[in-house]
């Protein structure tokens, strides 16, 4: 019984493809550069002429095609899918492709399996999904997109570290969820014999941190919500959260203005992208209007909740499950504002009832010093004055438990702001809805590497 050959444990000094091809620029059709150069990667197509075979070897940076004569590499033993190392000089065909001559030629690691139709790529969406491997494999413009997604992160990090930021990690295990409207997933500690929650938002153990003196700080990170699926949905995510001391949430706004801006311009080069059908400029400064000024001109600004839940019936929305006057209004700011809010829209001075951290504004009351933001009629983000009183936040979490599903209450948290926190300016920002508005995608799915499915 024969032993299989064993595959190779490494293949150094390798250059990347797309380099290479940049040295095959300047040359002429059918010369070669005398340098040698090593590529490796995965052999996507094969053809044969006689005593010559043409490759094409697929990296991460591009695609090149390798011109193997077979009088100087043997035999080719390559099958579609095979990952290959390939040594050799880069050239151009008589044709003019971009090429490495090939010197020498190993198999790195063989495919055994069928590939997709390597021309069309994987069009099946489920199993692009489900099998992101593949889908990364043979379509370009998903590598294209994880590559860009991964710049973006890197972008947002550079812009927080050069603004005197702090990234730090807190936990995604937590005795008590809080900082958001959302019911949690729910696991059990053996050791310990309690039961934790992953945490739906990073918020409160921010601004303790601000408390103790970190002043400027920002966590990216996953955050976990036992919620539905949609197109900007989905059950884990990645956000972004900072927070500023001695800033309020007009600093804030301009800080999400500069930083968006700033992000495009490193990733893409522009400032001007396409969004579900339409045409954005995401440069400062962006519009403004206050949250009940947009409902009122749908008509539907009252603070009467039998009023709104008939105003809103009347439309043909379903109220049923809404039981109280924050639910409706919600629902009637997302079912009728957010869609139209197409260019880039700071809303601003939400009510009181579905803003537990947020300070209260100067001329009102009922309304607090809190934003949202929004592209392409979708949320991206949310943003507050923080409340930095313990007497007034633990009087909102008394508030909220008279709501359903409203903010559950955080005893350690009141207390840490018994000890005085700074006016704080803090936000949170949805970097899979970023990424999907940098590159264009219109569902979430495509922008996370291994999204939830049924």
């Amino acid at each position: 019984m024969s032993t299989p050959q064993a595959s190779a444990k490494r293949f150094p000094d390798r250059d990347e493809i797309a380099a290479v091809r940049d040295e095959c620029e300047p040359l002429e059709a059918g010369q070669s550069a005398e340098t040698t150069r090593r590529i490796a990667g995965r052999a996507m197509a094969r053809r044969d002429m006689g005593k010559l075979v043409f490759l094409d070897v697929v990296d991460r940076t591009g695609r090149i095609q390798v011109i193997c004569e077979t009088a100087k590499t043997g035999e080719i033993d390559v099958l579609l899918g095979d990952v290959v190392g390939v040594g050799g000089h880069p050239g151009r065909a008589r044709r003019g492709e971009p090429s490495l001559l090939a010197e020498s030629l190993e198999v790195l690691s063989r495919n055994t399996q069928p590939l997709p139709d390597t021309f069309h790529g994987l069009t099946d969406v489920e199993l692009r999904y489900r099998k992101r491997y593949l889908d990364l494999l043979v379509n370009e413009e998903t590598r294209a997109d994880f590559i860009l997604r991964s710049r973006i992160v890197a972008a947002v990090r550079a812009y927080l570290d050069g603004e005197g930021f702090l990234e730090v990690e807190t936990p995604v295990l937590q005795p008590l969820y809080g900082g958001g409207s959302a019911r949690p997933f729910l696991t059990h500690h053996n050791e310990l014999e309690r039961d934790l929650y992953l945490r739906i938002a990073t918020e409160l153990y921010l601004k303790r941190l601000i408390v103790g003196g970190l002043e400027r700080v920002y966590e990216l990170g996953k955050d976990f919500r036992n919620e539905g699926v949609s197109f900007k949905h989905n059950p884990e995510f990645t956000m972004l959260e900072w927070y500023e001391a001695y800033a309020d949430y007009h600093d804030t706004m301009a800080r999400i203005e500069t930083l968006v801006e700033t992000v495009a311009r490193s990733v893409l080069g522009t400032t001007a992208v396409q969004f579900r059908g339409h045409e954005l400029e995401l440069k400062a400064p962006w519009a403004r209007v206050r949250f009940t000024e947009a409902l009122e001109a749908k008509g539907l600004w009252t603070r009467d909740e039998v009023e709104l839940r008939a105003r809103l019936t009347e439309r043909g929305v379903d109220t049923e499950n809404d039981r109280d006057w924050a639910q409706l209004v919600d629902k009637a700011f997302s079912h009728f504002v957010e869609p139209q809010l197409i260019r880039p829209t700071i809303v601003h001075d939400y009510p009181i009832e579905i803003s537990p951290f947020a300070r209260a504004t100067d001329d009102d009351p009922t309304l607090t010093e809190r934003f949202e933001f929004f592209i392409g009629g979708m949320e991206l983000g949310n943003a507050f004055s923080e409340i930095n009183d313990a007497a007034t936040q633990q009087a909102r979490f008394d508030q909220q438990a008279q709501q359903l599903e409203g903010e559950p209450g955080d005893p350690d948290y009141v207390e840490a702001l018994s000890y005085g926190m700074p006016p704080t300016g803090g936000l949170g920002l949805g970097i899979d809805r970023l990424v999907m508005l940098l590159t264009g995608r219109e569902t979430i799915r495509d922008v996370v590497l291994f999204p939830a499915l049924r």
